[in-house]
């Protein structure tokens, strides 16, 4: 492979932002795998965020790039797996698998779809320089009539548009809304967007913690709703607090801290079989290797208020946010029925093939 952009290159990142800026060039932020693709002819590669190539988990995204794309370029994209009407990350989860026969089964069942979004060199040319209005001028072009499985994400300088996307592509699986200056330049690995995403809270029970890496101090809290049938899911983490504070609840949440995991909701987690068996905390992570996910069961006796953006499943899709603990609150109280669900949106009418 000789492009005028080589791998690895860390894709441009963007910083959080409680409203849309004016002023800008705005895109829905899709919900999947960041990937930068770079193609020379024959050959393809799919760089994760990070660096590290995805290319051997999506081979049937590998021979729609090969089919349509320019036969020398470098894009920005994101990798996502549309189910009915939504984004399933979930189901992008599970693509990263070490058996390539099961790589190959997924590929078939979960077929990935990739949302371009940037062009950062086409045939002998860096774009990295140009401002991002031309070179989604020239994705546009470049990308003229690509069909399923590849797509261009769409793009507004209206803000009233962008705000209207915020507020219904939620029901798709979206993610918020990316604000792009248009004057400036592809930035690689700085944080000079702009992203606005959904904040909604919630009153979890506090079951456990995980210590920090560093030592004896907090590094994530564990969070439990109660469900339908009356059993405490885990739904999630908050961790992020200064140091100082990591120690101070350490000693404030001594109290609570069990003798070992026997009769805490979650003992199964102690089990071969259930981790094998489940996401649990606790867990083997093919994305942490070796990452030690050791817990302390603690009594679920206390209530605390986080914020989160939106639902994966059954739990948070990112870590939540502390906001304060609730003493007036009973752990019982906090079951699922407290979440808002977002309207429902048809995929189809985000990408403009419905």
């Amino acid at each position: 492979m000789d492009l005028p952009v080589m791998p690895p290159l860390q894709p441009m990142l963007a910083k959080p932002a409680a409203k849309i800026p004016p002023g800008m060039r705005y895109e829905a932020k899709w919900d999947g795998f960041r990937a930068i693709v770079f193609r020379d002819g024959d050959e393809i590669e799919l760089g994760s965020r990070t660096g590290k190539p995805l290319t051997r988990y999506f081979p049937e995204l590998v021979a729609a790039l090969l089919e349509q794309l320019p036969e020398r370029c470098v894009l920005d994209g994101e990798i996502v797996i549309v189910r009915g009407a939504r984004l399933d990350f979930d189901a992008l989860l599970e693509r990263i698998h070490p058996a390539d026969s099961r790589v190959r089964h997924l590929a078939g069942v979960t077929p990935a779809s990739l949302i371009a979004f940037d062009l950062l060199a086409l045939g002998d040319e860096s774009l990295l320089a140009r401002p991002q209005h031309e070179r989604r001028d020239l994705l546009d072009e470049a990308l003229r009539g690509v069909r399923d499985p590849v797509f261009v994400a769409p793009v507004t300088d209206d803000l009233a548009e962008a705000q209207g996307w915020f507020e219904q592509f939620e029901g798709a699986g979206l993610d918020g809304v990316i604000a792009k200056p248009p004057e400036m330049p592809y930035r690689p690995g700085e944080r000079v967007m702009v992203k606005v995403k959904h904040e909604r809270t919630a009153d979890c029970v506090l079951a456990g913690l995980r210590p920090h890496k560093s030592g004896p101090v907090v590094g994530s809290l564990l969070l439990g709703l109660y469900d339908d049938a009356g059993r405490l899911q885990h739904v999630g983490v908050c961790a992020s607090f200064p140091m100082r504070r990591r120690q101070e609840l350490m000693a404030e949440l001594e109290p609570l801290r069990m003798p070992d995991v026997t009769g805490h909701p979650w003992q199964e987690w102690a089990s071969a079989e259930a981790q094998a068996a489940g996401r649990l905390p606790g867990g083997p992570s093919r994305w942490t290797g070796k990452k030690d996910l050791s817990w302390v069961a603690l009594r679920p006796e206390r209530v605390l208020e986080v914020a989160y953006d939106h639902m994966q499943g059954d739990r948070f899709r990112h870590t939540a946010q502390f906001r304060r603990w609730r003493p007036d609150r009973e752990p019982r109280q906090c079951t699922y029925a407290q979440l808002e669900e977002p309207v429902g949106y048809d995929l189809a009418d985000v990408l403009g093939t419905g």
